[in-house]
């Protein structure tokens, strides 16, 4: 039986490059590819991969934000986030967030078969390039204690990161499936646990805490 693999970024491209690298793997099989986050679930709930390769940064629902639903919806399979960040606090996001695996885009490629190999054993995988000390001297410096962003519902996160893409409140309802009138209630809680009360403020901080990227 082959590892059957999802991969998930918002660049055809790079898609490319990883299936690529992937089909010339034994006993791996990229079963889908999805351009955002949700795609990515409607996929594995389609596809039920054993691993999904996601991109931190990606529209609609970004990496870290998927790997919180997969982890809740979908326990069967394994995350390993894709990314050309090396700062802790993103690493430190997603290891809270329950990722297997944390890897390096610029990484060597023989780094992306030892990282499935560690996660199909049942091992947490990070980029030798993460520093263990680096992220353990973060967790002190921060005692533990949960971001801000991480403190907002999965909901308000959703709708932090709609609108830091600029869709307004008609759009993002109409995105999620919901009303209007709990978009507006979701805005204004998400507001007052940020303390931040303008639009142009939320996506400043989105863009600052890597929620979305500035080419998104």
């Amino acid at each position: 039986m082959k590892t059957r693999i999802l991969l998930a970024d918002d660049h055809a491209l790079v898609r490319a490059g990883f299936r690529s690298l992937l089909e010339k793997i034994s006993g791996i099989e990229v079963v889908a590819e999805a351009d955002d986050g949700r795609e990515a679930l409607e996929l594995i709930k389609k596809h039920r991969p054993q691993i999904a390769l996601i991109d931190i940064a990606m529209p609609r629902l970004n990496g870290l934000h998927a790997l919180l639903r997969i982890n809740k919806d979908f326990p069967g399979t394994k995350v390993i986030i894709l990314s050309m960040h090396m700062n802790e606090e993103y690493v430190v996001q997603a290891l809270r967030a329950g990722t297997s695996g944390y890897l390096i885009k610029d990484a060597a490629t023989t780094e992306l078969e030892l990282a499935i190999r560690s996660v199909i054993d049942g091992k947490v995988y990070l980029s030798p390039s993460i520093s263990r000390t680096v992220i353990d001297s973060y967790l002190e410096r921060v005692g533990g204690q949960l971001s801000p962003l991480e403190q907002l519902t999965a909901r308000q996160r959703e709708i932090l990161q709609l609108i830091a893409e600029g869709k307004n409140t008609k759009e993002i309802a109409g995105e999620l499936e919901i009303s209007v009138k709990t978009v507006e209630s979701h805005r204004l809680q998400l507001m007052g646990r940020l303390n931040i009360h303008d639009i142009p403020g939320l996506v400043r901080y989105a863009i600052r805490s890597g929620l979305v990227s500035v080419e998104a």
